[in-house]
């Protein structure tokens, strides 16, 4: 499917824009130990309604080698003791820091976690001495919202390109599990998405 894609970046700590603690129980948490189904989990419920194929077909051991690669990094945001959402962050020579996946499972969108979630990844991408830069993309197929976020947390576009995305084999999103006829995501309010 053919889709727009944004590459946005920060060059400093200084261009971070922190958005409101979301209050309540809330935590955020780096997975320490690697887990396959974890991250798959994740993958999936955060991932679904985004069109996030490009893992849905990997093998335990492929995601373990994908979590044990030097640099990589997973962080959660836990609401009530509940896994709310996550990011990858993969440090690469240079002091390049990417934010590899990022987002919310979709029961907890609209609450004012997303710009929370940004915001402390972004502090932990840079909180290791020699970083230079923190980046990511995203697309047209993401989150309505997800551009707005992290322009709102200080992160610029600095390329733009079309690409076609992998979809799966019927060129639907996949499901969290089969059978799960989970309603797509409605988008969030406009503003959660600066939060």
């Amino acid at each position: 499917m053919l889709a727009t894609r944004y590459y946005l970046q920060q060059t400093s700590p200084g261009q971070i824009k922190p958005a409101k603690d979301p209050g309540g129980d809330v935590r955020f948490a780096r997975a320490e130990e690697p887990s396959p189904e974890f991250n798959r989990y994740l993958y999936a419920a955060v991932g679904s309604d985004w069109y996030w194929a490009h893992r849905v077909d990997w093998d335990w051991q492929q995601w373990m080698d994908w979590l044990t690669e030097p640099g990589h990094e997973t962080w959660v945001v836990w609401v009530r003791g509940t896994p709310a959402g996550y990011a990858e962050l993969t440090r690469r020579d240079g002091g390049d820091v990417e934010i590899e996946n990022f987002g919310l499972v979709p029961s907890f969108m609209g609450r004012g976690l997303g710009g929370y979630l940004l915001t402390r990844v972004l502090e932990v991408a840079w909180a290791v001495p020699g970083t230079t830069r923190v980046w990511l993309h995203t697309n047209t197929l993401d989150s309505a919202q997800a551009l707005n976020n992290y322009k709102a947390r200080g992160l610029t576009v600095y390329q733009v390109e079309e690409h076609v995305e992998k979809l799966q084999a019927d060129g639907e999103r996949f499901e969290p599990w089969p059978g799960a006829n989970r309603p797509v995501t409605p988008a969030p309010s406009s503003r959660a998405a600066s939060d």
